[in-house]
């Protein structure tokens, strides 16, 4: 199968989960059940580490999306693999921080940043905070007069290159409007940024590193947008070197993530390493490193999520594999994104001969509650354990009580 990996096989037409029957887990453990497994998202950290390593001449520093994902057991296993963090909040930062992450390896990338979010960040010893407006700006300085004058704080300044991708509008985070007009929030603008750099540093405070983010989900087709972001952020970089600002870290972000459907074209990762390398060696920058922030990449073919068919239901026509479990209280993402889909397993039956057009709802009193729809897979019955695959990112942690819905369990094996 298109998805197997180092957690998930197909042995005897039954779906088995770290060489374990899948059918047997669900019930030694209840449903739904969310499922991560360790080894495959080191295996997927090892290998991103790998691309990068022989493609760019400097370090290559693997800050981690902890939106992803931020199971403990699982961030203290990143940790043991020498990862950086990306936090997006004052309580991710937090978070990292009782894992045992250092602060100097934390990066807070936040936006719409309160007085409050900069009073807890500056109270935490060597977190590096990225500036994502002027008007941050402003009130970091503010804080910083009043309660920490001579405290040393090291910042990244985000910039917007004016151009983004993502898979989604809703996931694009950098450009002036989305493909669905939306106005993008994020970053300093580009004719802005020398200014911004200069300010941050009469202010008192270190700028290093230099960021971008472009968005989230991109696939090979995106390689072309990607690539040009590339040459912006050299050649940026390279005219602040010449205002004297030596970066010490350029951080080219995150988007790449795993393959959610058998006609996905993967990012190519490697090239995508190779063309950054290139572009480094030809711009004569020395930095001390670069950066990179997968999410996705790491965790997210790292987890499933078990269902169980509670009842088959046929109205007008439809055939609903009716499952004991809530998109919004498990795996929001379909219902938040159009675009968004993860491929279903029947745990008992991964192939027949015979297949049949299913949509598979959740128990949520919302019309938009599915998990996928009238996709075709071997018949289900009642009592049937259904893996919804890649459920490792954005999906616990996105998760909420709609409904009064528990959220379901989370193992780590």
């Amino acid at each position: 199968m298109w998805w197997e990996n180092e957690f998930l096989e197909v042995k005897g037409n039954k779906l088995f989960i770290d060489q374990r029957d899948a059918s047997e887990i669900a019930e030694e453990y209840g449903t739904p059940l969310f499922l991560y497994s360790k080894h495959q998202m080191c295996a997927n950290f090892h290998r991103l580490q790998n691309i990068f390593k022989k493609a760019v001449p400097v370090e290559t520093r693997v800050y981690y999306a902890m939106k992803a994902n931020y199971h403990p057991e699982l961030l203290a296993t990143l940790k043991e693999e020498d990862v950086w963090i990306d936090a997006v909040s004052p309580g991710e930062a937090l978070h990292a921080l009782r894992i045992g992450f250092p602060g100097e390896k934390i990066l807070f990338t936040g936006t719409s940043v309160s007085d409050r979010d900069i009073q807890i960040l500056f109270n935490l010893d060597g977190v590096v905070v990225n500036i994502d407006a002027e008007e941050q700006l402003e009130t970091m300085r503010e804080r910083r007069e009043r309660q920490h004058k001579n405290k040393r704080v090291e910042v990244f300044i985000r910039w917007n290159p004016g151009i983004g991708r993502g898979f989604s509008p809703k996931t694009v985070t950098a450009g002036e409007k989305t493909l669905d007009g939306t106005p993008i929030k994020f970053g300093i603008e580009e004719n802005q940024t020398i200014r911004i750099f200069q300010k941050a540093a009469e202010y008192g405070f270190k700028p290093v590193g230099l960021h971008q983010h472009l968005g989230s989900g991109w696939r090979k087709d995106d390689f072309d947008v990607v690539r040009s972001a590339v040459d912006k952020m050299i050649r940026k970089a390279v005219e602040l070197s010449q205002e004297g600002f030596a970066l010490e870290i350029l951080d080219f972000g995150g988007g790449f993530g795993p393959r959610y459907s058998e006609d996905q074209e993967p990012f190519p990762i490697k090239e995508y390493a190779e063309y950054i390398g290139k572009k480094l060696d030809q711009s004569g920058l020395t930095p001390k490193a670069i950066a990179i922030e997968p999410g996705k990449f790491l965790v997210g073919d790292a987890g499933v999520l078990l269902l169980r068919v509670e009842y088959i239901k046929k109205s007008y026509g439809n055939h609903f594999a009716c499952v004991n479990g809530g998109t919004f209280n498990t795996v929001p993402r379909p219902a938040i994104y159009t675009q968004a889909q993860h491929h279903i397993v029947n745990c008992a039956r991964v192939e027949a001969k015979r297949l049949e057009k299913i949509t598979v709802p959740g128990n949520l009193c919302e019309t938009g509650d599915v998990f996928r729809k009238e996709i075709w897979m071997p018949t289900p019955e009642k009592g049937d354990i259904l893996a919804l695959l890649c459920a490792g990112a954005y999906c616990r942690s996105m998760a909420s009580n709609f409904n009064l819905r528990e959220i379901p369990k989370e193992v780590v094996i």
